[in-house]
């Protein structure tokens, strides 16, 4: 056999080990934005003082919490827990 077959062979041989190991990969994790069921609707966004909030609204009781993360405590903390009645009132 051959240096260069033997070069080659084993060549051959990664690639084929690589394309199955890329064939067979887990997928990627996407992390999703909102998410909705039957009691809660829960989304991420933008909040006015920089950062991230995570908006939650309790369909039973029409209770919208914001929270955020707090970097000292490193906890999320609740910033606003209102009824939704009173974020968007309506005109009369």
């Amino acid at each position: 056999m051959k240096k260069e077959t033997f070069g080659i062979g084993i060549l051959s041989l990664t690639a084929l080990v690589l394309f199955i190991a890329t064939y067979f990969a887990s997928p990627p994790v996407i992390a999703s934005d909102a998410v909705q069921s039957h009691d809660f609707q829960m989304v991420t966004a933008r909040i006015s003082v920089g950062g991230e909030g995570l908006y939650i609204l309790d369909n039973r009781t029409g209770v919208l919490t914001v929270y955020t993360y707090d970097m000292a405590s490193r906890k999320m903390v609740p910033r606003v827990a209102r009824p939704m009645a009173e974020m968007f009132p309506v005109a009369r």
